[in-house]
């Protein structure tokens, strides 16, 4: 018999911004469209702050199109601007897809020697998210990225990543007013997880993570169809890294079919965990994105009478 693995514990948190703070710009995964990067530029300029664009940004893999420059470059980029001391923040451009194809190509040992930097992005990011976290110890920001749809176009967005960089003591309590309970109950841990898709990629890869003990897991995903979310979520449970989570809360299913089907896969999947479950609160591709605070203790609400579920980090994300 094997000891049981030991139960997240809160990571590193960064210092919060302050204006005229230096935030670096990078494109771990896709292909940034140059109009959307300069109109999120201008976004953060009008926040005081100081963005710098990497050099690789706005690159193209030179066969494969949907990459944002080599694997080589992109890590460099991520490198760089994490070990510049200038640097207060790393942002990402977009998600897309590449980040599993450049993680193994950083310098966690320099990157740890850095210390924690605010680091913010979702989607494909999360496979960074979950390096920062497991080889780093920092905490990360699941957050909107500067050329995406949703931080361009959606006020709230925007509101809830400027309060999280600027006065995160002020954003500690998430959820839209649509979010329900799917399974009641309240639960506390460590919050991790990101889009449900890379992290069933990353499961059983070395390094990856081998137990959710004492963690609160936060999920979403994009134009995945039901049947191949119920494949993602069952490879979850198969490899048993979700093993000893606490709780789960869901954010946005955007183009994974209609949300009674989504619903159903959710509940079948996760439902027999014994565990609260919370969907909808408002995060990940969906029309808001609000900024979740990753690798920081918190409380999942999911009222029994039906109120309203809420996700509450304990500390602030920011230091």
């Amino acid at each position: 018999m094997t000891d049981a693995a030991p139960a997240l514990a809160p990571l590193l948190r960064p210092a919060r911004l302050r204006p005229g703070a230096r935030v670096a710009v990078v494109a771990p995964g896709g292909p940034v469209p140059a109009d959307r990067l300069e109109a999120g530029l201008d976004l953060l300029r009008g926040w005081d702050l100081d963005p710098v664009v990497a050099p690789h940004v706005l690159d193209t893999h030179p066969t494969l199109s949907y990459l944002a420059g080599t694997d080589e470059h992109r890590a460099q980029d991520l490198q760089e601007a994490w070990c510049d001391p200038s640097v207060d923040a790393v942002l990402c451009a977009r998600g897309g897809y590449g980040a599993h194809r450049m993680a193994g190509l950083l310098d966690w040992a320099a990157i740890r020697a850095a210390g924690p930097k605010v680091f913010v992005g979702y989607s494909d990011i999360t496979v960074l998210h979950e390096a920062f976290a497991l080889r780093a110890g920092f905490s990360t920001l699941h957050g909107p990225m500067v050329a995406t749809e949703a931080f361009l176009e959606d006020a709230a967005t925007r509101e809830a990543l400027r309060a999280t960089l600027f006065e995160p003591e002020s954003v500690r309590t998430l959820g839209l007013d649509g979010a329900v309970a799917l399974v009641p109950g309240r639960a506390r841990g460590v919050t991790y997880g990101g889009c449900a898709s890379l992290l069933a990629a990353d499961a059983g890869t070395p390094g990856a993570r081998t137990s959710a003990r004492g963690g609160l897991l936060v999920i979403e995903d994009v134009t995945e169809d039901p049947y191949r979310l119920d494949g993602v979520l069952t490879r979850l449970l198969r490899t048993g890294v979700l093993d000893g989570v606490a709780g789960v809360a869901c954010g946005s299913w955007e183009g994974c079919g209609p949300y009674p089907q989504v619903r159903a896969v959710l509940a079948d999947r996760l439902g027999g965990l014994g565990i609260p479950v919370v969907e909808e609160l408002g995060f990940g591709h969906g029309p808001t994105a609000l900024t979740v605070p990753l690798g920081v203790p918190a409380v999942l609400d999911a009222p029994v009478d039906g109120g309203r579920c809420t996700l509450t980090a304990e500390l602030p994300a920011l230091v």
